[in-house]
């Protein structure tokens, strides 16, 4: 959809929410108010950047506060959605990439240029909804499939969302990667000095770092896949120069 579109349908729906909630389903004002920021922020899980999920998540608390409706709320129900939001991105990711969903179709060819064994394990670090999960299993369809992710409802969602990988909470960075065949992330450019460190200390011999988007400064990769969508996979092979 194009831009505001999406923000102004999520805020819309939250509305609807806090509104019929009250008048439907005999809701209590606070009731209504934590649907309808709990929805504001579900739908900003699909925002594009990292801007258009916070307007998507504010839009609807902020709009409400602004319209008066409930104007005697006490003070401290405002940071109801303040701490919803922290509980999605908590402090402690504030550095990796918030939500960067791998798009549809992005790995294709991946396996033909980076083979594994069958049973190979794979691990999305930061693995958000899933979206990476999904695509590496299309590639690897013998492949032992597995997710880490700090936000722990974005962890639930992930593992209900793709039954055939384990999912776990975990900090990707604290994390051990050396019984991993490949590492795939889709973080920051900031992060990819951070993610080679790793790599070179963990990463068997043999083992790929696979990072798309984002290659590693200062680097030479081993080899990169051209995406669709005109984006590089970085592939590096450790050990890591």
């Amino acid at each position: 959809m194009p831009w505001p579109l999406p923000a102004l349908l999520a805020w819309a729906a939250s509305w609807s929410v806090y509104l019929g909630g009250q008048h439907w389903l005999a809701m209590t004002p606070m009731e209504s108010l934590l649907a309808a920021a709990g929805l504001a922020i579900s739908l900003s899980l699909a925002g594009g950047t990292r801007w258009r999920r916070i307007f998507i998540a504010w839009g609807f608390p902020l709009s409400l506060a602004a319209s008066g409706v409930v104007g005697d709320a006490p003070a401290w129900a405002w940071l109801l959605p303040l701490a919803m939001l922290g509980v999605v991105y908590p402090v402690h990711t504030w550095r990796d990439a918030p939500l960067f969903p791998t798009p549809a179709g992005a790995l294709n060819g991946l396996a033909s240029v980076a083979g594994l064994r069958p049973g190979a394990r794979i691990v999305d670090a930061g693995c958000g909804l899933g979206d990476g999960l999904i695509e590496l299993r299309r590639e690897y369809p013998e492949a032992r499939i597995e997710g880490m992710e700090w936000s722990w409802p974005l962890r639930i969602a992930s593992a209900l969302r793709v039954r055939s990988a384990q999912v776990r909470r975990a900090d990707i960075w604290a994390a051990d990667w050396s019984g991993y065949d490949m590492v795939y992330l889709f973080q920051r450019p900031e992060s990819m000095g951070r993610a080679a460190m790793k790599a070179r200390r963990e990463l068997p011999p043999g083992a790929w770092m696979a990072s798309l988007e984002f290659d590693v400064p200062g680097v030479a990769a081993t080899t990169s896949l051209r995406c669709a969508d005109g984006r590089r996979v970085w592939l590096y092979q450790a050990p890591i120069s």
